[in-house]
């Protein structure tokens, strides 16, 4: 199969409603390699940079209560800084850059599930206004 290892994917196709940061940001720890009293970070097995993660709620109306929160982990030298919040917002809207899914198979569930990776976080870029419209008809007349 060529699949192999993360499949890049962009924000848009993970989000596509937004979402927004619900938690502090955290270093990973390996718990595999920490020992008593001693922890461990994680590091990515491909680049060895550090790993980070950030709960994050997903704008989608459809996502089931239950399923609107997932951890997105970052890949970063030095702990990611989240956006300014926004005035009268309880959350901070966040996108991701350089954005991977791996599938694998949830150990509580046996279902499906991915697990989702960036390189760096920022606040959401404003959509730009559509042009005006030309050569359209008002009332019975073209426009220029």
């Amino acid at each position: 199969m060529a699949i192999q290892g993360p499949i890049p994917i962009g924000f848009e196709q993970v989000f596509p409603h937004g979402c927004y940061i619900v938690g502090e940001v955290e270093q990973v720890k390996d718990f595999t390699a920490s020992t008593n009293g001693r922890t461990v970070y994680a590091k990515d097995k491909t680049t060895g940079e550090l790993v980070w993660q950030v709960a994050v709620m997903d704008a989608d109306p459809t996502v089931k209560a239950g399923q609107k929160t997932v951890s997105v982990k970052i890949l970063s030298p030095v702990q990611p800084v989240p956006p300014a919040p926004l005035p009268g917002l309880p959350f901070v809207p966040v996108e991701f850059d350089a954005m991977t899914v791996t599938a694998y198979v949830g150990q509580n569930t046996g279902r499906l599930a991915w697990s989702i990776r960036a390189r760096a976080m920022r606040a959401p870029r404003t959509a730009a206004l559509p042009a005006p419209a030309k050569n359209t008809v008002t009332a019975g007349k073209e426009a220029a």
